[in-house]
């Protein structure tokens, strides 16, 4: 008996590529068309014009095969993007307005889509992607980044299908900006960086120091404003 691919698993080989590919193009097309439910796999295999076997090759059913498909999906928009978490101005943001537009864009009925289950492809993209950051920042010694970075990823992906699934929505540029100012705190609640030996709490959260970062740049401008005005032009 054939081994059973895993679709997670990386692979180069450009004949599996290949077929996961155009059985990922066959359910999308049949989404436009029926229910989900409706769908089978015979009829994914056939409008794919590959055979049963192929799709059992590399997939368990058809749910395997719809989380691969939007978990490929939202990947591909998040590497379009360049988004990463490295940094803090408007990660979080850009983020937040990625998963609005993956539900808002996704291929498929949008009717469909806010019935899916789409969080076990999307999830743990972003929760993988605020542990690195949370690493990058700094956490305290006794802080483990797993708790913060899962309960974000959950608001993240939460507040955004509300959005989705909401009449008449806001912009996802404004809803982006609110998630991200309800979740920045989950996230940079347990995360602290070295402070001065003068400061008198010797530590701040890393939202602060994420903060005072973004802001330096004006403060700076406005510090050479006052030194022209009370020094003259030589600097």
């Amino acid at each position: 008996m054939d081994q059973v691919l895993q679709p997670e698993t990386e692979t180069t080989d450009p004949r599996i590529l290949r077929s996961r590919r155009m059985l990922m193009e066959a359910l999308a097309r049949l989404l436009s068309k029926k229910e989900f439910a409706d769908i089978s796999v015979q009829e994914i295999a056939d409008e794919a014009t590959l055979n049963r076997a192929t799709f059992y090759l590399h997939y368990a059913d058809k749910n395997a095969l719809l989380q691969a498909m939007t978990e490929s999906r939202f990947r591909d928009l998040i590497e379009r993007r360049a988004i990463t978490f490295t940094d803090c101005n408007g990660a979080l943001r850009a983020i937040a307005l990625g998963v609005c537009d993956y539900l808002a864009e996704s291929t498929g009925c949008p009717t469909q889509l806010s019935r899916m289950a789409l969080e076990g492809s999307i999830i743990p993209i972003v929760e993988d992607m605020f542990k690195a950051g949370l690493a990058h920042h700094g956490m305290a010694p006794d802080a483990d980044s797993s708790l913060p970075a899962t309960t974000a990823a959950w608001a993240v992906f939460g507040a955004a299908r509300r959005w989705f699934q909401t009449p008449n929505r806001i912009p996802a540029e404004e809803m982006a900006a609110r998630i991200e100012t309800m979740v920045s705190p989950i996230l940079f609640g347990a995360s602290h960086r070295p402070e001065s030996n003068h400061h008198p709490a010797g530590r701040r959260s890393g939202y602060q120091a994420c903060d005072r970062r973004a802001e330096r740049p004006r403060d700076t401008r406005r510090s050479l404003v006052w030194r022209r005005r009370h020094h003259g032009s030589r600097l």
